[in-house]
């Protein structure tokens, strides 16, 4: 029953489970808007842009008649700003975007006529007080170590069977503290992604809406499509590799109560 107990072991212990992939993910995320290297400025959390449109109006408004003093202030600005974790982008003329984490810089390097309403700005308050990364950094530097212990997992070798005579491929249950601690890790790993995604998303939702009523008929703001698909599928990721983990511990603890049994 031993040979049966390495052999079986293998069928619970599913390759595909790499946490890296997730950390792919969130570091992609991360890096949006930190540069202007093709396809990082667009991986955004919310952008904002000048455009003119037929403003929408309510019998809450007090003042219907501010979106025409906005529409004389905004004359006929185009500049669009874009926001990451760690940066800002910034195109006023519908060609490449230039990003930095300082807005400072950015600011100094656009007249008045470009940015009347100062998105800039708007858009830098967003970054420092709204979002929030260090919960996606520590779920990062967990996976990663949750991948170093997986790495530490026996490998398959050949054994000769003492009922047969013949040599199979074995595989070693791997070490259940080491696997106990890899699940608490990712488990861990996958409640920061959790939250740190859903504080994004809810948060861009947000600062986007207000932004649009508040520039109505001038100022349009929208939501990263990129960046949300990036956070919802490394936690995906995340979840999948979790439930994988404590399958195969079960299974393996099951496994051993059977042989012991035998």
């Amino acid at each position: 029953m031993a040979g049966l107990k390495f052999a079986v072991s293998m069928q619970h212990i599913p390759t595909w489970l790499d946490p890296d992939n997730a950390n792919i993910s969130a570091a992609l995320l991360l890096a949006g808007c930190s540069s202007s290297s093709p396809l990082i400025p667009g991986i955004f959390l919310i952008s904002m842009w000048y455009e003119k449109y037929t403003p929408t109006y309510s019998p809450e408004q007090v003042d219907p008649g501010v979106t025409a003093a906005i529409a004389n202030i905004v004359g006929n600005a185009h500049l669009g700003v874009r926001v990451g974790y760690f940066g800002i982008c910034v195109n006023t003329d519908g060609g490449a975007w230039i990003c930095s984490n300082n807005a400072t810089a950015l600011a100094d390097g656009v007249s008045i006529d470009q940015d009347p309403l100062n998105l800039i700005w708007v858009a830098s308050t967003f970054k420092d007080a709204v979002v929030f990364p260090y919960l996606l950094i520590v779920a990062i530097i967990l996976a990663f170590f949750t991948f170093i212990l997986l790495a530490t997992f026996p490998g398959w070798h050949e054994e000769r069977d003492r009922l047969t005579g013949s040599d199979v491929d074995v595989k070693p249950f791997p070490s259940r503290p080491v696997s106990q601690i890899a699940l608490a890790l990712i488990f861990i790993s996958s409640i920061f992604v959790l939250v740190s995604v859903l504080w994004q998303h809810t948060a861009s939702v947000a600062a986007s809406t207000i932004a649009q009523d508040l520039g109505n008929g001038s100022v349009k703001s929208g939501v990263g499509t990129s960046a949300m698909v990036l956070g919802w599928f490394g936690f995906v990721l995340l979840i999948i590799v979790t439930i994988g983990l404590l399958v195969m511990i079960l299974s393996i603890i099951v496994l051993d109560r059977l042989t012991d049994g035998d």
